[in-house]
């Protein structure tokens, strides 16, 4: 049995196979624990067993010759050698290419037998796939053979296939994405309703689930709970900064607060007004995360620049985690972040402007997807806003990309130049970027960006162009050892994606409360705010982290 498996492998699938075996093992943005490297090689391994198969069986349907004779298997066993030697090579490798990226981000290194549970995971994943695969061609044959008895031979080769490939995607579909989205889906609602230790509903007036607030405390999900009993308060800011404070104003809607964005905007704009959120000298409209979560590294020190004195408006759309929610459903953060700026920006250019508080925007990942499509050109120009803060913009997003493209020549693509520096900035954990002698203008936005973010830098392209962010001048988050390989990136960076979030503080999808309060006092000048004060405010986020959900 396990003799006639063995013949049953195409002997140039099993070599494209091993090609694209060895091309896994290399480094990509994010550090691999051995599981995720395994699955990695083992989908790898059966991708190019298919490229392989593909290759032979063009070559068969173009009729070229096949070599025979006695040199025959020569050139086999030549490649056998030397892609095996490769395979050897690849995985002794594996260990020096990984740890190069977990020593950038200042990770322990791997233990010594990542390169056993890694062969075994891939050769299991591997060999799964492809007997998946060759049950669906069987599947194929089947109806084939069954369309023959009725209709002309090709015309049954190709509704048989059509409908073969109809009928597993329907079983797929019903039985395995349905099921597991809707056990999702389940899951995460009930993470949602969930409360962490020690969280109860405010007891003052100025955040929303509160005395004084319209919206009800058990409609708002966890993270929402989280973000408005969260520090700090009027008493920690007035200590930090020995001056007087005021308490700060967090306004949140949760996904049971209305049945749409636009009656969760509605209340949550209540709730603002309610509460004297215009009244304040910064007023910040920040769309969450999928899970409604709002990072508090950006959240907390934005209130001891400026002293208390602003509020922060915010609306839930949905619980699932942003990777999954920007694969089933994207739109939702753009419908819900345009509606609630729809509603505080109507009621904002209606107060005299030596009145209204200066407005920001602000989203984290599929936060910031939302956010920076919240408003169009011509609403910005009609009456522009103050700036905006949008760090790990996700692949999805419709504006980054464009801007990125747009970036002056010879500007890297991890860290772009947009124009005169102006109105658009992106930075990194290093710095900001700027052309040299510019200043910016009446409106502030900057993307904070790390190279080594999936989310970020995820594309299609990936499978058959070499990015531009992966040249000489790459990030000096990146491994040295990284580099680009058809189809084989791909689905390295395509696996990153939901692992983007496993790094430390500082690189891949985690951002770092430092980079946060630099990117907050270049958008939002803080007044009387010194060099001598940042420096104390990073000590106080110095090592500070939170998981994202």
């Amino acid at each position: 049995m396990a003799k006639k498996l063995l013949r049953s492998f195409s002997v140039l699938g099993v070599l494209f196979g091993l090609l694209f075996l060895c091309g896994s093992l290399t480094p990509s943005l994010l550090p691999r624990v051995p599981q995720v490297q395994g699955i990695l090689s083992g989908v790898a391994l059966a991708v190019g067993y298919g490229v392989g198969k593909a290759v032979y069986f063009t070559w068969w349907l173009l009729e070229f010759k096949e070599v025979s004779g006695p040199f025959k298997r020569i050139p086999i066993w030549i490649s056998t050698i030397a892609l095996g030697l490769l395979t050897v090579f690849t995985f002794n490798r594996s260990v020096v290419w990984q740890n190069s990226v977990r020593q950038k981000m200042e990770m322990p290194d791997v233990e010594s037998a990542y390169v056993w549970l890694v062969a075994g995971i891939a050769l299991a994943v591997a060999l799964l796939l492809i007997l998946i695969v060759r049950g669906m061609l069987r599947l194929v044959k089947l109806a084939i053979a069954l369309l023959m008895r009725l209709v002309p031979r090709r015309t049954a080769i190709g509704l048989g296939s059509i409908l073969a490939v109809l009928l597993v995607f329907s079983l797929v579909n019903s039985f395995v994405i349905q099921r597991a989205l809707l056990a999702a889906d389940t899951l995460f609602a009930t993470l949602d309703r969930a409360v962490n230790d020690g969280v109860e509903a405010p007891s003052h007036d100025f955040a929303s689930g509160g005395p004084n607030s319209l919206v009800d405390w058990d409609d708002i999900g966890i993270n929402g709970k989280d973000f408005l009993v969260e520090g700090p308060d009027q008493a920690e800011i007035a200590a930090f900064t020995g001056r007087d404070a005021l308490e700060p104003i967090r306004v949140y809607a949760g996904y049971s607060s209305g049945d749409n964005s636009e009656e969760r905007a509605a209340i949550a704009l209540q709730d603002l007004i309610k509460m004297g959120g215009f009244d304040r000298s910064v007023l910040i409209v920040a769309t969450p995360t999928g899970t409604g979560w709002l990072d508090p590294a950006a959240i907390r020190p934005i209130a001891y620049l400026h002293g208390g004195d602003l509020a922060i408006v915010s609306t839930q759309y949905t619980y699932v985690p942003s990777w999954l929610s920007i694969i089933v459903e994207p739109d939702r953060s753009r419908l819900a972040a345009r509606a609630l700026f729809n509603a505080v920006f109507t009621y904002w250019t209606a107060l005299p402007e030596d009145r209204r508080p200066k407005l920001y925007l602000f989203g984290l990942s599929l936060g910031a997807l939302g956010s920076e499509a919240s408003a169009d050109l011509m609403t910005l120009f009609s009456d522009p806003i103050d700036g905006a803060l949008w760090s790990g913009p996700p692949f999805a997003s419709t504006i980054w990309p464009q801007l990125v493209a747009g970036r002056n020549e010879n500007s890297p693509a991890q860290l772009p130049e947009f124009r005169d520096g102006s109105l658009v900035r992106f930075m990194n954990q290093d710095r900001i970027a700027a052309p040299a002698g510019t200043s910016w203008g009446p409106m502030r936005l900057l993307y904070l960006q790390y190279a080594s973010d999936p989310m970020v830098f995820f594309s299609t392209n990936l499978a058959l162009q070499r990015p531009d962010w992966l040249g000489e001048d790459r990030g000096a988050d990146l491994s040295e050892y990284f580099n680009w390989y058809p189809l084989v990136t791909f689905l390295q960076v395509g696996f990153d994606v939901p692992m983007a979030t496993s790094t430390p503080s500082g690189y891949g999808h985690t951002y770092d409360a430092l980079d946060y309060i630099e990117g907050w006092i270049e958008v939002t000048q803080p007044k009387n705010w010194t060099q001598a004060d940042t420096e104390r405010l990073n000590a106080l986020f110095t090592d500070f982290s939170a998981s994202p959900i």
